[in-house]
């Protein structure tokens, strides 16, 4: 360091009789004009009450080096340096107050800081506040030095006026040079020692000064996000928001770039789960395991919300799991969608500055910066007032062109955009529009993508004047194959999106004028009786659902039957079920049975065995003139293949079943294949089949969840 009028060329820093001179003398200056004695008394140092800092506007960059005013003292009395005629006492510095001096003064102040004991130390934190406070210009290069000696010493200052006023002078240097000290105090902030929390958190005490900090720490981070091995860099300064944001009343000075701080900590937190590294650092004033990269990010968010009056947002983020999905590798877009949900609901005064910031991102050529925007811009569509900030033709252009981007994602974000202006009753003129995009995506490969296209869907249908017939004959070749599709979450969407089309087009239903509609019901009843047994316990719950749906719009008289099925293991049940079906739609009976068929080559028992007995029951229930000899040949051969299963009800239930194929076969009369004449059975009705219990579905409730049995009362 370099040493200046009184630097360590002169034999090191002034003590604190010096400096407490130069103290009285600077604010002596203050007083009256120079050349005249000032006649006040002297003060101690502790007694010293410095004045507020002149009024600045904000931020300046730079500003001319000034001249300073000080005094030294001559018998208790304070005197100006222009009348003074005798020279300065033994020890005491020559003072001349022209351009630089004041340079001069931060160089022995920041020597006595590194080097001065205790008492020196609190007399230079008082010089020092005063001469910025009298002559608040550019310090040149000593800003730097001045913030290493704080960050050195304040930690030993004693608590009360002298730590107080140690903080006052780093306030003061940022009032005027934040970015110096922002980028001394960053490298110092790793790991984040108590010293440097304090001097964070002073800088969030005064508004001006903290909006200027935070100011710069933004750009940091936007610096940072390029690349270029700045991460440290960006850690640093995210530790550094959390601290000073977690000031009651520093968010305050983030008006004006509230939105854009919010959502440069969101795509930050994208970034690092692309996968990069991101290194702990310990937070002494904290307890627990190092902290790392994304969970500071995600504490300097839940701070800007807290202080914003948000508190509601953080705990939907909590009770969600979206802190968690924010900062993993291939949920944060998850997070992201959580997030905006949270802020439409409890903060929608930010909606226009968020769409005002989010618009120019849509088009950035950054990818996480991109994909975040796009997931946030998703997310706020949510919200009614979206049709007065935003055009509807615009917003309806833009997803549209989603639609036809070659990455699955943004096709996947377009596709949950189209559902959240589904719900926006402003916008029906749009649905011609809106369906050819969703039905179209229904043959995605990505299950991401026909689950939101099937949610869409759905939430098309809560609107007043749905298009029910529309969507009817639109579904009927695409919807059945969704029923059945290996992926768990398609299965469950797809049955819940037919028994919401049901619910819809009930009151057509009784009264037959929903033809596509009555025709797809139909062409759905085996699967929906069948995925009652299904493994995901999604898809079942759903099924169970659409089917209380189907027998209120059909009148079927079955839903204690449907309840029982769903949750017991209850052949009676599913036999007064197919008794029904045959009775009420006789000519869809070889239809029924040819459904069914085709699960008895499923994976998976369960469905095998449900299909085998759905089979016994309803040939039981059939008259012998609804189904043909072919068909009954053919179910017979594919029952007895079962017969040989490795799971032994299985191949119990397709014996029974065949037996019942035989009997029905008999029935019709000549001509009686050969293979079926070995189970002719002399006598006049069938028998009811009788199935063993099945080992797949829980034979109570108490089983179901759990409970060994009824608690007796």
């Amino acid at each position: 360091m370099a040493g200046g009028v009184w630097g360590r060329a002169r034999g090191g820093p002034v003590g604190a009789l010096t400096l407490t001179a130069l103290a009285e003398g600077i604010r002596a200056g203050q007083e009256q004009p120079l050349g005249r004695p000032s006649p006040g008394p002297q003060h101690e140092p502790w007694e010293l009450e410095p004045q507020a800092a002149p009024q600045v506007p904000a931020p300046a960059s730079e500003a001319e080096p000034g001249s300073g005013a000080a005094a030294t003292t001559t018998g208790g009395k304070v005197c100006s340096p222009h009348n003074a005629q005798e020279p300065a006492p033994e020890g005491l510095p020559q003072i001349s107050w022209e351009e630089g001096v004041l340079a001069d003064l931060a160089l022995c102040t920041a020597a006595c800081l590194e080097e001065a004991g205790l008492v020196g130390t609190q007399a230079t934190a008082l010089t020092l506040c005063s001469a910025l406070e009298a002559r608040g210009k550019r310090l040149e290069d000593q800003v730097h030095a001045l913030v290493r000696g704080l960050l050195a010493q304040v930690s030993s200052l004693a608590e009360g006026r002298p730590r107080q006023v140690a903080l006052r002078v780093l306030s003061a240097l940022a009032l005027e040079h934040a970015q110096d000290v922002v980028y001394e105090l960053l490298p110092r902030s790793l790991p984040a020692d108590r010293a440097a929390v304090e001097l964070w958190r002073s800088l969030s005490r005064s508004q001006r000064v903290s909006g200027q900090v935070l100011v710069q720490l933004l750009w940091v981070l936007k610096g940072a996000a390029g690349g270029g091995g700045r991460e440290p860099q960006a850690l640093a300064a995210t530790c550094a928001l959390g601290e000073m944001l977690a000031v009651s009343g520093c968010v305050a000075a983030t008006r004006g770039f509230y939105p854009h701080l919010l959502l440069v900590l969101v795509t930050q937190l994208h970034q690092l789960a692309r996968g990069q590294c991101s290194p702990k650092i310990w937070a002494p004033s904290h307890r627990g395991p190092p902290h790392s990269h994304a969970s500071c990010a995600v504490e300097a968010l839940k701070a800007l919300l807290t202080g914003d009056g948000s508190r509601m947002v953080v705990t939907c983020m909590e009770q969600a799991g979206g802190w968690r999905r924010l900062a993993g590798a291939h949920t944060h877009l998850e997070g992201v969608l959580l997030l905006a949900s949270a802020i439409v609901a409890h903060a929608d005064h930010h909606l226009r500055g968020l769409f005002a910031d989010l618009l120019p991102r849509l088009r950035s050529a950054d990818d996480p910066q991109r994909l975040t925007a796009m997931a946030f811009f998703t997310g706020l569509l949510q919200s009614r007032p979206t049709a007065r900030l935003l055009r509807e033709e615009v917003i309806l252009e833009r997803l549209c062109i989603w639609q036809s981007d070659p990455e699955p994602t943004v096709r996947w974000l377009g596709l949950l955009g189209l559902g959240h202006l589904a719900l926006n009753r402003g916008k029906v003129r749009h649905v011609s529009t809106l369906l050819p995009a969703l039905l179209g995506a229904l043959g995605e490969g990505d299950a991401r993508l026909v689950g939101a296209a099937l949610g869409a869907l759905r939430r098309l249908l809560l609107r007043p004047r749905a298009p029910v017939r529309l969507l009817s004959t639109e579904l009927r070749p695409r919807l059945p194959p969704l029923l059945d599709d290996a992926r768990d979450s398609v299965r469950a969407s797809a049955v819940g999106l037919l028994g919401m089309l049901v619910r819809r087009g009930r009151g057509g239903l009784r009264v037959g004028l929903r033809g596509p509609l009555r025709k797809l019901v139909l062409q759905s009843l085996v699967p929906l009786l069948l995925r009652l047994h299904d493994p995901s316990r999604d898809a079942a719950e759903s099924s169970e659902w659409t089917l209380a749906r189907c027998d209120q719009a059909l009148r079927w008289g079955l839903l204690e039957e449907v309840v029982t099925m769903a949750h017991y293991d209850s052949p009676e049940a599913l036999s007064r079920v197919c008794h029904r079906l045959v009775q009420r739609y006789p000519s869809h009976v070889p239809s029924f049975l040819s459904q069914t068929q085709g699960y008895l080559r499923s994976r998976q028992d369960t469905l095998r065995r449900a299909a085998i007995m759905l089979i016994g029951f309803l040939v039981h229930h059939a008259s012998p003139s609804c189904i043909n000899q072919d068909l009954l040949d053919s179910l017979f051969q594919d029952l007895g293949l079962l017969q040989s299963a490795l799971e032994p009800t299985v191949a119990a239930a397709a014996q029974v079943s065949a037996q019942q194929v035989a009997l029905l076969a008999c029935a019709q009369g000549p001509p009686v294949k050969a293979r079926l004449l070995r189970l002719r059975r002399r006598g006049g009705a069938r028998p009811q089949p009788v199935y063993a219990d099945s080992p797949f579905q829980p034979q109570s409730l108490a089983g179901r969840w759990g409970c060994s049995q009824p608690r007796c009362t």
